[in-house]
């Protein structure tokens, strides 16, 4: 016996071919929607990643200037403080100089007093610095002729001259 014929079978056929058809159609969409979403995601990405990077690079620059500013006053400030400690060291130097002199000269008061005198007037109060030289007074008035004030006018009296020590030689 043959099997009943399903008259419903060419429909079904044609319903199963539509469905895949479109199913298949679905699919191809989906597949093309993803690969678009990619290609625009990777863009993003790629200009994402270069701002970053020209970012990065310009916050690496600005921090390598800060770095290079600090470097520079730190040295700054070390050569400055080297200056002051030559410039002490020299002042010192210099006031000893002229303690000794002061010490080794008899003279050397007599001078300090005429001059103390010549500024002042005879009736100048004249007192013994310690360390060498003499301070005069008279009211309202004194005049430092010690050791360490001569000392220290003379290192003012050199004025620029005074920056030849920093010089290279």
């Amino acid at each position: 016996m043959a099997a009943p014929v399903d008259a419903l079978e060419p429909v079904r056929a044609e319903l199963l071919r539509a469905a895949r058809a479109e199913a298949g159609a679905a699919l191809d969409r989906a597949r093309a929607d993803a690969e678009e979403t990619l290609r625009l995601a990777h863009g993003t990405a790629d200009r994402v990643l270069a701002a970053a990077r020209e970012a990065g690079a310009a916050d690496g620059a600005a921090s390598a200037a800060g770095e290079r500013i600090r470097a520079a006053e730190d040295a700054w400030a070390a050569e400055l403080a080297a200056r002051a400690e030559v410039y002490a060291d020299l002042r010192a130097g210099v006031r000893a100089g002229v303690r000794r002199a002061l010490t080794e000269d008899a003279l050397a008061r007599n001078r300090l007093v005429a001059a103390a005198r010549a500024l002042l007037g005879a009736r100048a109060r004249i007192t013994d610095a310690p360390g060498g030289g003499v301070v005069a007074e008279v009211p309202g008035r004194r005049v430092d002729l010690s050791a360490d004030a001569l000392a220290d006018r003379a290192l003012d009296r050199t004025g620029a001259l005074a920056e030849r020590l920093w010089e290279r030689p």
